[in-house]
């Protein structure tokens, strides 16, 4: 069954820059916090590699009070090696990954808006204004008018 998305919200590990973050890692990670598993759908590696969370028909575990109608993606960093502050610390790979991510979740789920984390929480996460970099490519619905 596939679920009602409106909102793309994209995340970070707040890990150091560089740092090798896997599924497993996260899926570890969440599971210590009670979650069922990786509560996000896509990780997106250092080298630019997707690696599939949760299933896009299964709601998410990233953002409290938007994950039945969202799809959450999470990029491996967000915190400089040197003061351990909050860095947008995105490969260039990373970049290419999470736009053509973004670009093709927006495609699939037309009128869904992309935002980062922190418009939703006080954190920093992504570390980045998501909704500046990638809000142009959502896609409006059918039912939307101009």
């Amino acid at each position: 069954m596939k679920r009602a998305i409106n909102e793309i919200i994209v995340h970070c590990t707040a890990t150091p820059a560089g740092r090798d973050v896997r599924k497993t890692d996260v899926d570890r990670w969440h599971r210590a916090r009670g979650f069922r598993g990786i509560g996000y759908h896509y990780l997106i590696l250092i080298d630019g590699t997707v690696e599939q969370g949760r299933l896009e028909n299964q709601i998410g575990a990233h953002c409290l009070g938007h994950n039945s109608r969202s799809i959450g993606i999470c990029y491996v960093g967000g915190l400089d090696n040197a003061s351990g502050k909050p860095a947008d610390t995105r490969t260039p790979a990373q970049k290419k990954a999470l736009e053509f991510l973004i670009r093709d979740l927006c495609g699939r789920y037309p009128g869904a808006t992309v935002h980062g984390h922190r418009e939703f929480a006080a954190k920093a996460c992504p570390c980045f204004d998501a909704a500046r970099e990638y809000g142009h490519y959502h896609v409006k619905a059918a039912h939307e008018k101009d």
